[in-house]
């Protein structure tokens, strides 16, 4: 990441924008790529900035966003109206819009919010049962709250993305992904370089988890050295920092996203996500943000758009 990104003119405020709409349109614009091939985004839109990368496609409107984003609307949307973290609402609202048939919802999700199991036991009991739940499904939906916890410190927000990861992911992998994002959000809302931030991210990580995580945040690695699908929680953060690390723009970090391939969507929504706290809201292009909506399956038929999320996220960081 090269000097310029670290323009301290950008606000607080500007750059907490930046995190939650900059997360939404990466999800929408990977959506249809989703395990696609390595390139498919370029080969189709060769020229940044020519337009109509907003395609649509896979079953997927033009602009549409994911669960990735649904879900994450839910978190904010609980931490607002509750005043703060309250679980067992956040679940509730994640049931309902389960139990809604959303076009697309996460194997493991699915069926730790159809268990019929309480809140606190059903990720656990699942991956009791199954023994993997270290997806990306937590980290997908993590840029509300990472924009909510920030001014808390690292501690206290690393904290909170775990629980939060913990109502459906009941591996410890998904946490410690899901809180080194939360940590990484935090740097850049303050104006400074979350790359320079990961080796102090990493001390706070679980120690049975700090090597992969090292492994994967490392300067020297690049997504093609990853030994699991970027399904996976670990791969998944990994490509997302280095399409920040590797980038001078947020356009061009959610490109290089998208190109990756695979589990497009949810890799774009993270880079996005960082490279939004990064560069700010106006970093993100208007073309991708006019087509951006949001449908909330299970909640009246509503549908939010980029100026709504705007708005979540400055109450958020508020």
């Amino acid at each position: 990441m090269t000097e310029p990104l670290r323009d301290e003119r950008v606000e607080h405020i500007e750059r907490a924008v930046g995190a939650v709409v900059g997360s939404a349109v990466g999800d929408a614009l990977g959506a249809p790529f989703e395990f696609g091939p390595e390139g498919a985004f370029s080969a189709r839109f060769p020229r940044a900035g020519q337009g109509g990368e907003m395609c649509g496609g896979g079953g997927w409107d033009p602009g549409e966003a994911t669960d990735d984003t649904q879900m994450a609307v839910l978190v904010a949307e609980s931490l607002l109206e509750r005043g703060g973290m309250d679980l067992p609402d956040v679940f509730r609202r994640f049931q309902r819009w389960a139990a809604a048939d959303p076009k697309d919802i996460g194997l493991q999700t699915e069926a730790v919010l159809g268990s019929g199991d309480p809140w606190d036991l059903a990720a656990a009991l699942h991956f009791q049962s199954g023994g993997r739940a270290a997806g990306n499904g937590a980290l997908m939906r993590a840029a509300p709250s990472a924009v909510r916890f920030a001014a808390l410190g690292r501690e206290a927000t690393m904290d909170a993305a775990r629980r939060l990861a913990a109502l459906t992911h009941g591996d410890r992998a998904a946490w410690e992904g899901t809180a080194v994002f939360h940590d990484l959000v935090r740097v850049a809302l303050d104006g400074d370089d979350p790359l320079a931030a990961v080796p102090e991210a990493l001390r706070s990580v679980h120690p049975g988890h700090r090597e992969r995580y090292a492994v994967v945040l490392s300067p020297e690695w690049h997504p093609d050295l990853a030994t699991e699908f970027n399904g996976a929680v670990w791969p998944c953060l990994g490509s997302a920092v280095w399409a920040l690390r590797t980038t001078s723009s947020y356009e061009d970090a959610v490109r290089a996203a998208v190109d990756l391939g695979g589990d497009t969507d949810t890799v774009a929504a993270v880079t996005g996500g960082l490279a939004g706290a990064v560069h700010g809201i106006h970093a993100v292009p208007t073309r991708w943000t006019e087509a951006l909506h949001v449908p909330l399956p299970g909640f009246d038929g509503r549908v939010l758009r980029a100026a709504d999320l705007a708005g979540l996220a400055r109450s958020l960081a508020g």
